[in-house]
């Protein structure tokens, strides 16, 4: 694979057990890029079909936990050791493909506002109407256009901030972008999301599991962003911490230890609470987010419903230190 060594841009590539979707990223990626791909101890051929595309490859082993952060830390040392001239790089997941133009938009974007760190573009859903859990993957893809607080798994980043502030931290499950970003805006820079398509996302999200799953990942994240930053200027992660083990713990709590006092009545009240929230929440996301009726109950119900594999993941990373098993897919 010829290089052109006049691009400021490099790939790290991050998966683990993608199968198809793996494949499908490679092909997005032109091949005038230098690419690293990383490997959290897949078993599908991931490493052999890297090969094929003559992408270097970083495997790592399972006798350390397995994250992303882990896997993009190892791809950027990877990536710099290999090209040292690189000044962009391109994070992306291996269930993602890569759209045509986003590069050029992206590289401009971080070149013509010196104080940017970090773009990202508009992640959009492969088959949103494949199942309801794609399709409120697809409505949490589409966050506001302008700056922003944190990018998620795919983004366009400068490579000597991200070293300066000492990389991803590889102990954080989920959640490890935004804190990177945290880090990132305390010294003083700014992060933006364009209004250009950047990427397609496979979720491939079949079945409640998985749903619970990623949400207890994201409940860890919040848990563990609170205490590494919650004492900080923005309290970062205290506000959604706070707000989980309300829904989720002291008012059903509450309602139990009140509910020989009330007749139960407490407990009714526990679900007109939810059933104000669910209501709240729906408006709002019709409102600010241009959703469909339907689709906004959807949603709304996901956010209420979420809180209680949001606690269990707070729960796992207070009492274990980690907030979830690594899933066979890491990335999604």
């Amino acid at each position: 694979m010829a290089i052109d060594q006049d691009l400021k841009t490099g790939f790290v590539v991050i998966g683990r057990n993608e199968g198809e979707r793996l494949r499908a990223c490679f092909e997005s990626i032109p091949t005038s890029f230098p690419v690293v791909y990383v490997d959290s101890a897949s078993t599908d051929g991931s490493v052999e079909l890297a090969k094929t595309f003559r992408f270097e490859v970083v495997e790592l082993t399972a006798d350390e936990p397995l994250s992303a952060g882990r896997g993009r830390n190892a791809g950027l040392d990877h990536l710099i050791k290999t090209w040292p001239a690189l000044t962009y790089v391109q994070f992306l997941d291996g269930d993602c493909e890569l759209l045509p133009e986003w590069i050029a938009i992206g590289e401009k974007a971080l070149e013509n506002d010196p104080k940017l760190v970090a773009v990202c573009g508009q992640r959009h859903e492969k088959y949103p109407d494949q199942t309801v859990y794609n399709q409120l993957c697809a409505i949490e893809w589409n966050t506001p256009i302008g700056e922003a607080s944190a990018v998620g798994g795919d983004s366009l980043m400068r490579i000597d901030p991200i070293i300066q502030v000492g990389r991803f931290d590889p102990t954080f499950v989920g959640g490890e972008e935004p804190e990177l970003c945290y880090r990132l805006r305390q010294v003083g820079w700014k992060i933006a999301r364009l209004d250009a398509a950047m990427t397609l996302h496979d979720a491939a999200m079949t079945n409640w599991i998985q749903w619970w799953s990623r949400n207890v990942r994201s409940g860890g994240a919040y848990a563990q962003s609170a205490k590494k930053h919650g004492r900080g200027p923005e309290k970062f992660g205290v506000r959604e911490s706070i707000s989980i083990w309300l829904y989720a713990a002291v008012l059903p709590l509450i309602a139990i230890l009140f509910g020989p006092l009330t007749g139960w009545s407490s407990l009714l009240a526990l679900l007109i609470i939810y059933l104000v929230q669910w209501v709240r929440i729906s408006q709002n996301a019709a409102q600010n987010r241009g959703l469909s009726k339907p689709l906004a109950r959807q949603y709304a119900a996901s956010v209420v419903l979420g809180k209680f594999p949001h606690w269990a993941g707070q729960l796992r990373f207070f009492l274990f230190g980690r907030t979830n098993v690594v899933e066979k897919r890491e990335t999604a």
